[in-house]
């Protein structure tokens, strides 16, 4: 399994940051019923500048529910379709090209708009190794791990989640 390939011919025996590409047909996919998640690059890959996947969400699809980053910044492209996000206490849909980012300590959440698909590039900064929760995520969704590890993971993946009325009211109205 290839998730990145430096495109340096040489590597110098340096700390000199070197490309990263990632060929679509060697990237690594964790899907569930209603979701892919692309792993394009780890914080390890990338010197720990950042870390980048894209997610494609089925119509209705949950994404993920209120949580915070202490130590990243999210950001969120709209490659496609349309994104609904809890940002701190507003509910907002971005739609196709829409670029948003969401500073540490700030909830948020997101999923797919109603009656919409949503495909969306995202990226943390700095870097944070994210991939082990994104495959934890899957396996939880396939029903192959227990939820209870997600809770456990919180401080390793910097992802805490958190109570939002505004989100749970934004679910329901778009059930």
């Amino acid at each position: 399994m290839t998730t990145h390939q430096n495109l340096a011919d040489t590597a110098p025996d340096t700390e000199a940051a070197r490309p990263v590409l990632t060929r679509c047909a060697e990237a690594e996919t964790c899907a569930d019923p209603s979701s892919v998640m692309t792993l394009l690059a780890d914080s390890a890959g990338t010197q720990g500048a950042f870390t980048s996947y894209r997610s494609t969400f089925a119509r209705g699809a949950a994404g993920a529910p209120a949580h915070f980053h202490t130590r990243a910044w999210e950001l969120f492209f709209v490659i496609g379709g349309s994104l609904q996000v809890l940002v701190g206490e507003e509910v907002k849909v971005l739609g196709t090209g829409d670029f948003l980012a969401v500073p540490p300590h700030t909830p948020h959440a997101f999923a797919a708009a109603p009656g919409s698909e949503a495909d969306v590039l995202f990226v943390f900064t700095p870097g944070m190794e994210r991939f082990d929760y994104l495959r934890l995520l899957g396996r939880v969704m396939r029903g192959e791990a227990d939820p209870a590890e997600i809770a456990a993971s919180s401080e390793q993946f910097d992802n805490h989640y958190v109570d939002s009325p505004v989100w749970r009211a934004a679910l329901e109205r778009s059930a």
